[in-house]
């Protein structure tokens, strides 16, 4: 036991040494060239370029790829599935048709980060509704459950799309189905990286009592914990932590789902580093992906293209790892 917990914690360093590097690559990355010798000169141009377009981008790849791995690595453990992540259960396609609902009713930041939380929580909502109908405790329920709540979602989506201005909103609804980086300022992102980092400040203590809620709830009862409002409470963090990203980015796909397994796999436990090791690779993941973005083509690609490329396989070669075993 004490070997594996060393082998976790040199995982976790390895992980934020990889993302370390990653962070400062993709500072430098980009179709416009920066310097850190023009940039030390004081070259007016390259500092805007580097503080308000060029820095925040890479801080959102970083913190948001680590949100989204957490996040993944809590809804994979309360729901005690595999493929539960912000994906699969539909939380990332209902964050995204609130934020499109936010951009054709209101106007602002702040109100398209409350619209997109407000459609993640109600697909969570109705996640939980469906899958508390079968009384047989199947976990295979959820990842149906999230299907459904997928489809809905895709369907609310397509009809905000129908009534968009096809000059503008159709094009911002566009914007956060595909998922990029690109465009995201200083101006913009103070909020929701602060809102991330609170609700990443809640999650981690509570490691103990998500683990608990892993297991049978009969025995956290026993051990004097209060089930029904824990999971509640947890994954309203969890759901604010990925909508607060999603407002940002738009639809990140598969990060949620590859973090965490790749963490396990590494450190074969559930403990506290491997929740730590998932918000790790989920930022490498995010900033190695934009990264390719920016340089693949002669113009920018999705992010969720790359993060797809790497999560579709996966996604088959754990369902069929799953079959398997039963």
């Amino acid at each position: 036991m004490g070997r594996r917990t060393g082998a976790a914690k040199v995982m976790c360093v390895l992980g934020a040494l990889a993302m370390a590097v990653l962070f400062a690559a993709s500072l430098f990355v980009g179709k416009y060239p920066l310097s850190l010798r023009e940039l030390a000169a004081g070259n007016e141009l390259q500092l805007r370029v580097f503080w308000t377009l060029r820095a925040s981008r890479t801080c959102v790849g970083a913190v948001g790829g680590f949100a989204l791995g957490a996040a993944g690595f809590v809804y994979q453990t309360v729901f005690r599935n595999p493929l539960a992540s912000p994906d699969i259960i539909g939380v990332s396609s209902g964050a995204s048709a609130g934020a499109a609902a936010g951009i054709l009713f209101f106007s602002g930041a702040a109100a398209v980060t409350a619209s997109s939380f407000t459609g993640a929580l109600l697909a969570v909502v109705i996640v939980l509704a469906l899958s508390a109908l079968d009384k047989s405790g199947s976990k295979n329920t959820i990842v149906l459950a999230g299907i459904a709540v997928h489809s809905l979602a895709q369907t609310v989506l397509m009809c905000l799309k129908l009534t968009a201005d096809p000059e503008r909103q159709l094009a911002s609804i566009e914007y956060w189905i595909m998922g990029s980086l690109n465009g995201i300022s200083g101006y913009s992102t103070g909020g929701n990286l602060l809102l991330c980092a609170l609700c990443l400040a809640v999650l981690f203590p509570l490691h103990r009592q998500i683990i608990l809620l892993s297991g049978e709830e009969g025995e956290a009862r026993m051990l004097g914990v209060s089930v029904g409002k824990l999971r509640l409470f947890v994954l309203l963090t969890a759901t604010l932590t990925v909508s607060a990203v999603i407002s940002l980015t738009g639809l990140i796909s598969f990060i949620g789902l590859l973090a965490p397994h790749g963490a396990r796999l590494l450190t074969k436990d559930n403990r506290q580093a491997t929740m730590l090791l998932s918000g790790l690779a989920g930022g490498s993941l995010l900033m190695a992906a934009d990264i390719l973005a920016r340089s693949a083509a002669s113009t920018e690609l999705p992010v969720s293209i790359f993060t797809s490329l790497l999560g579709a396989p996966f996604l088959i070669l754990l369902i069929r790892r799953q079959t398997k075993k039963h």
